[in-house]
């Protein structure tokens, strides 16, 4: 059974053609949908039902940041360490969720290019049925299989399955329930937009900058925005310089649109141009080529938590 993205109907597998069912989720439509032509839609909100929602947003809201130290500006701009490399190729980890793949039955993060890539075993003998490539467990044949792996790595404790499942709440993805407020993993845009709670911009601002200490993109692009929505010019210029060492390419041209405004200056879009092709080269491989040149990496589950 999967779940067709135009009508969101839970079907089996003689309901779709066979190039329809190899599809992700958010791509897959069933074949009177196709046949209707009908175009993928965003999932239905469903009505929240959770009991424990206002106790969920008083305790969010009862976090008082008065008593809390000030993040310092050495720490606020000290260049993040880099992702982490790809278990299997020992490359790199593309920036973009399309060029890595997280595998909820062992909670690695792989590169598209060895997700992709067949498989052999010992004898060195392609293993025709898709597995895991790191640790070979078979690939859930069902979503609803797949959805119970997450949530096991969630009861481990694991990060990545925990946002991953914030954000199928989110939007509805998977069968979850549409619930802004069990997708709070990402305190900082809930607080920043509202999502579940009141809008506390003081309290979006410690989150996004204790996100991008860590090494959050998104979180400190979102950040250099709101310097320069505020006139902070080189401020916002300070923080999208470092998301580019990160491989944002959004930033970089938030940098050269800073350079055509004269808010930054020629060296800084070099810098900026020399550290994103320096990221470009680290993540390079013939493998993860082939994987995007032929389509095979798709659109993400769902969009990161950007604002412009």
């Amino acid at each position: 059974m999967k779940i067709c993205a135009a009508c969101h109907e839970d079907l089996p597998k003689e309901s779709y053609s066979k190039k329809q069912w190899k599809l992700d989720e958010y791509q897959r439509r069933c074949k009177v949908c196709v046949a209707d032509n009908r175009e993928i839609q965003e999932p239905i909100p469903k009505q929240n039902t959770d009991t424990n929602t206002n106790e969920i947003i008083k305790s969010l809201d009862s976090i008082n940041l008065t008593g809390v130290e000030k993040i310092s500006d050495a720490e606020l701009f000290k260049q993040p360490p880099p992702a982490g490399d790809c278990p299997i190729c020992f490359l790199r980890l593309p920036f973009l969720n399309t060029g890595r793949r997280y595998m909820s039955c062992c909670g690695q993060e792989i590169c598209s290019g060895c997700f992709y890539a067949q498989v052999y075993d010992n004898q060195g003998n392609i293993v025709a049925k898709r597995v895991c490539p790191f640790c070979r467990t078979p690939t859930p044949t069902s979503e609803k299989e797949a959805i119970k792996r997450e949530k096991k790595r969630v009861d481990l404790g694991d990060p990545i399955a925990i946002y991953n499942t914030g954000m199928y709440y989110r939007d509805g993805f998977c069968g979850y329930q549409q619930d802004h407020i069990k997708a709070l993993e990402n305190i900082g845009y809930a607080y920043d937009k509202g999502r579940g709670v009141e809008v506390d911009k003081e309290k979006a601002k410690h989150y996004y900058e204790l996100a991008a200490m860590k090494g959050d993109a998104d979180a400190r692009y979102n950040i250099a925005t709101t310097e320069k929505n505020t006139g902070n010019m080189n401020r916002a210029l300070k923080h999208y310089m470092i998301a580019v060492v990160s491989g944002d390419s959004v930033s970089l041209n938030k940098v050269k649109e800073f350079y055509s405004n004269r808010h930054a200056t020629k060296e800084d879009y070099t810098k900026a141009l020399q550290s994103y092709q320096a990221y470009l080269d680290d993540i390079k491989s013939p493998q993860r080529d082939e994987a995007a040149a032929t389509n095979a990496n798709s659109p993400m589950v769902y969009a990161n938590c950007r604002y412009h």
